[in-house]
């Protein structure tokens, strides 16, 4: 048996067509269901609904054979112990540098002002500002991260943008770019070791769906 674990919202939603083009088909819809292992259409592989935050670490520990996650949660758990064959180039946005419309970024920046940045991804924003040269302050948040630089608790934010509404309901503008984010397929080594050779075939056909969606 191979186990993938995968979590809820838009990650599910665009791995589906993918799995359908790799020829397996869910059989339960999570939303609908309180089931947290589900079956498939191959009696060989089943999925398990995880937290995003926690695929990384089912994989890595072999509580799943594989599992798809963005390359942000990836980059915060340090990727220990996984293989990462493939980009499945879904769920796309990007890791931004955010501020108030009347903060002058660039000017602290260059100032070298010690600057306040909340964010839930302290790895990345710490890697992103040190390569700058930039001191900061980290201030960990779990939610609703735009409120830290309105109520004064932050100056800037390090957070996932996709479409930027939210950023500009809240009166907030994107100043950096820091990369690129996009869901990737992770593998357990052992497991891979171990069953190389389904595993090899599961990989290949996320391969072939991969290229036959662009």
């Amino acid at each position: 048996m191979i186990t993938l674990a995968l979590s809820k919202g838009r990650i599910f939603d665009e791995i589906l067509p993918l799995l359908t083009r790799a020829g397996v088909e869910v059989a339960e819809d999570p939303e609908k269901t309180r089931k947290l292992i589900v079956g498939t259409s191959r009696p060989d592989l089943r999925l398990v609904l995880v937290r995003a935050s926690d695929v990384p670490t089912y994989v890595q520990y072999g509580g799943a054979d594989l599992g798809v996650v963005g390359k942000d949660t990836l980059i915060e758990h340090g990727g220990q112990g996984l293989y990462e064959p493939l980009d499945l180039d879904i769920a796309r946005c990007r890791m931004s540098v955010a501020v108030r419309a009347d903060f002058d970024y660039a000017g602290a920046v260059r100032q070298g002002s010690r600057i306040r940045v909340a964010t839930k991804y302290t790895q990345i924003a710490r890697d992103h500002f040190a390569d700058k040269g930039v001191h900061v302050d980290l201030i960990k948040l779990y939610g609703s991260m735009e409120l830290a630089p309105l109520t004064g608790l932050a100056d800037a934010i390090v957070d996932l943008v996709s479409t930027g509404s939210t950023l500009r309901a809240n009166h907030l503008v994107e100043v950096e770019e820091i990369m690129r984010i996009s869901s990737r397929l992770i593998v357990n080594q052992a497991a891979l070791k171990l069953k190389r050779e389904p595993i090899r075939a599961l990989i290949d056909a996320f391969a072939d769906a991969v290229k036959g969606s662009t």
